[in-house]
């Protein structure tokens, strides 16, 4: 049974705790051979001719984007399933109302139902991985077993993977991670292009142990297990325990035209223009934005009371459709070679599309369905969520620090959403406690990266309503926490780019010009800018904010008394979830809030 991808290997090429865990997973779930992945060039190689040979991968034109590859879902897999995505703490309440929880001894029942005998007939792939900067001392190790190859190579790319982390692994402590797409072969059965089991999908993580099931979706984050499932969920509750933090967020270093440079890390729920920020193409001279991370930071205190922050993944994995040229065009630039695409639309001449990429769609494409483009039918040739995931050595605005095992120093938080109305469109808070609030207020219409009902407005604390490993309220107190004499707070900002008027037209142009927004926080944080106190936060000066001329200042930052009462009201019933476990200090601060507004009457800011 043990095997590599070439010739049989001898089953000590593994020893202590990590041996005895992949033999008791491979008793468990009887594979033909076992791999154990080390991410060499020749490993990958071998592994991408035999997803080409199964169907999984198709290889697109080289001359147009060298070793790159297309992959088509199932229809059935093509998202996160947050409502088959359980934490199972020992107690109910330390999951917490956000989360769905499952008794961590019936989870055990039935994954024991699901998982024996799965792998028949497939290699079961050992992953070894480091998340962080190899010789950080913020780094973290995991093991992912998996029966997938189309995840071994995207892990390849997502995470760092080697003979160096392999050997970390069998004598340090690791996160065990175990994922099968649950389709067992019969002997001289041939497997399908995409293989799953999308009737008994459920991803599972048990905080106590430190350890991550998924069974059924081949898809993203439900089988690319070091992603969402161990940088967040499990991550953010060791982080608990430790004193750090594990966030939802991009990082990025905006230079001004002095050469003065900040380090922000900013949150936003997925397709809301968070990929954007993180590669940012700035309109106004002198400025620069260099990209460290664009989805997760890790967070830690060093001795001088200064917050640093490393990007725990090793490549992009990012919503497709909307990407281009124009709104993006670091992103595109990073897709140009050694990147995979899954459920984007096929061209005539073998490369891809997506929904936005060009104004007018090519003719002759296969759509993500593998059926023929017709452009009159009204439906769409890749699927919403559609991603691609890319090396992140490859983004051209690629921070110099982006892989210093000390981390980046962060100046600024900065939180958003998609909101069409109210929300202004930059404020700052006045206080750490205001902005923790601020972070525990988020909301955002919803869009296609998660199952939901487009458009909707739904609560998303510093979104991580679908990513945080444990109790919300708990989650705000250790945001609070962090407020300790000798430490050198960030700044918190909130921004909302989505602002529409009464036709439906956005009133901000968006993408470069957001430059402007992050323009005054940087001077804020220096000192050179100056705000107007509102109730909800600080507003910047008409004079030290450089907008657009054919924007209305009036209309960024409006504050509407009516609509801000309601969204008190609305945030006062969301916090009653938390019931014990919300901290007294956001209560008061929604309190302070309420009654401010309830007296505000418009000035001119």
């Amino acid at each position: 049974m043990w095997k590599n991808l070439e010739e049989e290997v001898m089953a000590d090429q593994i020893s202590g705790e990590l041996q005895r865990w992949v033999e008791e997973i491979a008793q468990l779930t009887q594979p033909d051979s076992i791999h154990i992945v080390n991410g060499s060039e020749g490993e990958n190689q071998t592994l991408l001719n035999l997803l080409v040979e199964n169907g999984t991968f198709t290889k697109l034109n080289p001359e147009k984007r060298p070793n790159s590859y297309l992959a088509m879902s199932n229809p059935e897999d093509v998202a996160r399933v947050e409502d088959r995505t359980f934490i199972c703490s020992k107690e109910e309440i330390d999951a917490g109302p956000t989360n769905n929880w499952e008794d961590p001894v019936k989870m055990r029942e039935k994954l024991s139902s699901l998982f024996p005998g799965c792998m028949k007939g497939r290699v079961m792939y050992v992953i070894p991985f480091c998340m962080g900067p190899e010789n950080s001392p913020y780094s973290r190790l995991g093991v992912e077993i998996t029966d997938s190859a189309y995840v071994v190579v995207n892990m390849r790319i997502m995470t760092r993977i080697n003979q160096k982390v392999l050997e970390r692994v069998q004598t340090e402590a690791f996160v065990k991670c175990v994922h099968s797409v649950g389709m067992p072969l019969e002997e001289g059965q041939k497997s399908v292009s995409w293989p799953c089991n999308p009737k008994n999908i459920v991803i599972t993580h048990f905080p106590e142990e430190g350890e991550i099931w998924s069974f059924g979706s081949g898809y993203g984050g439900n089988a690319l297990l070091s992603k969402k499932c161990f940088a967040l969920r499990i991550a953010s509750c060791i982080a608990k325990s430790q004193g750090w933090m594990a966030e939802h967020m991009l990082i990025v270093g905006i230079t001004n035209p002095e050469g003065k440079k900040h380090y922000i890390a900013a949150s936003f729920p997925s397709a809301c223009g968070k990929t954007n920020l993180a590669m940012l193409e700035p309109t106004l001279p002198g400025w620069k934005v260099e990209c460290v991370g664009d989805d997760i930071a890790w967070m830690f205190w060093n001795e001088e009371g200064e917050l640093r922050a490393v990007n725990p993944e090793f490549g992009c994995f990012g919503v497709a459709p909307g990407t281009s040229m124009k709104t993006n065009k670091s992103a595109m630039e990073s897709l140009h070679a050694n990147s995979f695409f899954t459920n984007v639309a096929k061209t005539a001449d073998n490369d891809v599309w997506w929904e936005g990429m060009t104004e007018e769609p090519p003719e002759g494409m296969t759509t993500w369905l593998k059926e023929p483009y017709d452009p009159a039918s009204g439906k769409v040739a890749s699927h919403p969520n559609a991603r691609f995931t890319a090396p992140i050595q490859q983004v051209p605005c690629l921070d110099s620090a982006w892989n210093d095992p000390e981390g980046v120093p962060i100046s600024a938080f900065v939180f958003g959403g998609r909101r069409a109305s109210m929300m202004p469109l930059v404020r700052e808070a006045a206080s750490w406690q205001q902005g923790v609030f601020f972070g525990a207020a988020m909301t955002s219409e919803m869009t296609a990266a998660a199952k939901g009902t487009v458009g909707k407005v739904r609560h998303d604390p510093f979104a991580m309503l679908p990513f945080c490993g444990y109790n919300m309220g708990d989650y705000f107190t250790h945001w609070l926490s962090q407020e300790k004499e000798g430490r050198k707070l960030p700044a918190i900002f909130y921004v909302n780019w989505f602002l529409k008027d009464e036709e439906g037209h956005f009133v901000w142009p968006g993408f470069g010009e957001n430059i402007r927004a992050l323009a005054w926080m940087c001077n804020r944080i220096d000192g050179k800018a100056g705000a107007v106190e509102t109730p909800i936060g600080l507003l910047p000066k008409r004079e030290d904010l450089d907008i657009p001329q054919e924007c209305d200042y009036g209309k960024l930052f409006f504050v509407d008394r009516d609509k801000w009462l309601q969204e008190a009201e609305d945030l006062a019933a969301y916090f009653d979830l938390f019931k014990e476990r919300l901290p007294v200090a956001l209560k008061d601060e929604l309190h302070r809030m309420s009654q401010e507004i309830g007296s505000w009457t418009a000035k001119d800011l």
